[in-house]
């Protein structure tokens, strides 16, 4: 397993990064912090990366995020989209405060949505 982190560089306890990591055919984004306006290019750069290595499957774990806004569930269905038949494209998330909006904006009716990371490496 190889990692290599992308990091915003924001002042305060806002810090956000997204650290990628390399278990085979499939590539693991932990993502830690919130995803609003300012962080979520950060997101999409990550995820973006990632794509053009054409895995098998990519699995974004947002477990440690603690906000979740609009912008960053738009980054999340471009990136499923881009994902498009040649690569499996999964969610983490099963908290308030990333689950719940998903599900309330209809985005978990269009990505695979696990609560573990382990479910989403393994279920078919």
């Amino acid at each position: 397993m190889s990692s290599e982190a992308f990091q915003e560089d924001s002042p305060g306890p806002r810090g956000f990064s997204v650290d990628v990591e390399d278990h085979g055919e499939t590539v693991v984004l932990n993502v830690v912090g919130e995803v609003d306006l300012v962080t979520a290019p950060v997101l999409e750069e990550s995820i973006t990366t990632v794509l053009a290595r054409n895995p098998e499957m990519v699995v974004v774990d947002l477990t440690e995020v603690g906000f979740l806004a609009s912008v960053g569930m738009s980054v999340l269905i471009g990136c499923n989209e881009q994902a498009g038949d040649d690569t499996r494209f999964r969610l983490v998330a099963s908290g308030a405060s990333t689950f719940r909006p998903m599900e309330l904006t209809g985005v978990a009716d269009v990505i695979q949505i696990f609560p573990t990371r382990e479910q989403a490496m393994t279920e078919d």
